[in-house]
C-alpha cells in the first residue's frame, strides 16, 4: 500500500488569491494503515496580519508567529516529505490552493498533484453519508472518534483526528483492545449445556390438526395476511 499523509493547514484568512498565507502545516504519516510517528509539524511567519476571524478559529496569534521560519526556509523539506505520497485532506481544494500558492511565491510553481496524489476525505464522506453533515466534528460524533480535546482548530491535531476518522471510514475500527483475561476467557469458554433437555416430551400434530392448520393458512393467504407461506 502506498504511503499516505493526512494533511491540514491553518491560514491567515480564506483566500490565497487575496494575499492570505499558510501559518501552520500538520502532517501525519500512515504506512499500511498504521501510524508511523514520522509526522511533520510547521509553524510559519506569514509576513502579514492574521484576520481576527481566523484567530478565533485556530487561536494562533501574530505574536506567536513572530520568530517562526518563513515558508521559503521549509519549502524544500515539505516538498520532499510530500513527494510520492497520497495526501488525505478534508476539503482538499482549500489546502491545495494555499500550498500551491506558497510554493509559487518562493519561485517553485507546480500543481501539487504532480508530485503526489490527493484524496479529498470530505468528498469521500459525502459519498458514504449523503445528505448528512460531514464536517470533521460531525464525522467524529458519527463514528465514535474522541475529539473532546479539540477546542480550537489546529493543523496537527486535526490531522491526527482525521487519520482516525479516515481509518474507520475505510476499514472499520482502528484498534480493538481486549485485556488478556477477557481474550483468554472468550477463546476457551464453551456453551452451557442445558440440563433436562433430553427428557422433554415432543408432541407432533396429528393428521386432522395438520389439515385444520393448512386450511387456516390458506384463509389468511387469501386475505393477504399470511406471513409464513412463500
Amino acid at each position: 500500500m502506498s504511503r499516505q499523509i493526512v494533511l491540514d493547514t491553518e491560514t491567515t484568512g480564506l483566500d490565497p488569491k487575496t494575499g492570505h498565507r499558510v501559518i501552520e502545516v500538520g502532517c501525519v504519516e500512515l504506512q499500511e494503515r498504521r501510524l508511523t510517528g514520522n509526522n511533520l509539524h510547521l509553524y510559519l511567519q506569514p509576513d502579514r496580519q492574521i484576520d481576527q476571524q481566523a484567530i478565533e478559529v485556530h487561536g494562533i496569534s501574530n505574536e506567536f508567529l513572530a520568530d517562526k521560519p518563513r515558508f521559503a526556509e521549509v519549502a524544500a523539506e515539505l516538498k520532499a516529505y510530500l513527494t510520492g505520497a497520497e495526501l488525505l485532506i478534508h476539503n482538499a481544494p482549500f489546502d491545495v490552493a494555499f500550498l500551491e500558492s506558497e510554493f509559487a511565491i518562493v519561485g517553485d510553481e507546480f500543481p501539487l498533484d504532480s508530485i503526489c496524489t490527493v484524496t479529498d476525505t470530505l468528498a469521500l464522506a459525502r459519498k458514504m453519508y449523503p445528505g448528512q453533515r460531514n464536517s470533521l466534528d460531525a464525522l467524529c460524533k458519527r463514528l465514535g472518534v474522541n475529539n473532546g480535546h479539540r477546542t480550537l482548530h489546529g493543523a496537527l491535531l486535526d490531522s491526527e483526528i482525521l487519520s482516525d476518522v479516515y481509518l474507520i471510514m475505510t476499514g472499520g475500527q482502528t484498534a480493538l483492545v481486549l485485556d488478556s483475561e477477557q481474550s483468554t476467557t472468550n477463546k476457551t469458554a464453551k456453551p452451557e449445556k442445558l440440563s433436562g433437555v433430553e427428557n422433554l416430551l415432543v408432541v407432533t400434530a396429528n393428521e386432522s390438526e395438520m389439515v385444520a392448520h393448512e386450511a387456516w393458512l390458506a384463509k389468511l393467504e387469501g386475505e393477504g395476511k399470511c406471513v409464513w407461506n412463500g
